[in-house]
């Protein structure tokens, strides 16, 4: 499906010319710079690193984002073996094994 999305897109964008690249690439820009102008928001990585890591006490870790399926992500498979927080790949959050002794 992706491929043939991406196909679509070039032979689309094939008779758009270097001017019209050139105008979506400052669009992008423009948009990007407006948005980072906003000092008194916190981007998305500034939000993410606010969660405290979350201590589990398996070896191995589900994370799907959310309770709601509809809202997470596909499951992720985690493996805590390190004793750094390990990073969920999609959503950002943090997890670390718990240790009991």
């Amino acid at each position: 499906m992706a491929s043939r999305l991406v196909k679509s897109l070039i032979k689309s964008s094939s008779g758009l010319g270097t001017r019209n690249f050139c105008l979506v690439r400052s669009q992008i820009s423009n948009h990007t710079a407006k948005w980072m102008q906003d000092t008194s928001k916190k981007s998305p990585m500034e939000l993410i690193n606010e969660v405290p890591p979350i201590k589990v006490e398996s070896r191995i870790v589900a994370c799907e984002g959310d309770t709601n399926p509809a809202l997470g992500h596909p499951i992720e498979f985690i493996c805590l073996d390190l004793p750094e927080p390990a990073i969920c790949k999609y959503c950002g959050l943090r997890y670390v094994q718990d240790h009991h002794h």
